[in-house]
């Protein structure tokens, strides 16, 4: 069982910044892909951003290249998500998750799932 613990959701102004962050802790972090998801309400889960387990490969979705970049630090067992330019139809849950195989763009792909923080972007 990997336990996932993320940080840094809150309520910003379009054209905003967050930072998220997700924490593992007491495990070998370098050996897991990691991703970003959100869930906006009454939507289903959609994928945001996958890196590899060395952060040497990163991908984004369409809807937030650009705006949004995902990196890791193996030494503190995080992964971040930074969030730039923040738009409306960016509230949503955003999870993060972990894998032993690969970054996928795929909620069936990963194996251990956080407890979302929310993010609100205001108009």
């Amino acid at each position: 069982q990997v336990l996932l613990v993320e940080s840094g959701g809150g309520l910003v102004q379009a054209g905003g910044s967050l930072r998220l962050s997700c924490a593992a802790p007491g495990r070998t972090f370098s050996g897991f892909a990691m991703g970003w998801f959100r869930q906006a309400p009454g939507k289903e889960r959609e994928f945001v951003a996958g890196i590899s387990r060395s952060g040497s490969s990163t991908y984004h979705a369409d809807s937030v290249k650009g705006r949004f970049t995902i990196s890791r630090d193996n030494d503190k067992n995080t992964v971040f998500l930074q969030m730039n330019s923040l738009k409306p139809e960016d509230t949503a849950v955003y999870y993060c998750a972990a894998n032993s195989r690969f970054a996928a763009s795929v909620v069936t792909a990963y194996d251990y799932w956080g407890q979302g923080t929310q993010v609100t972007v205001s108009s």
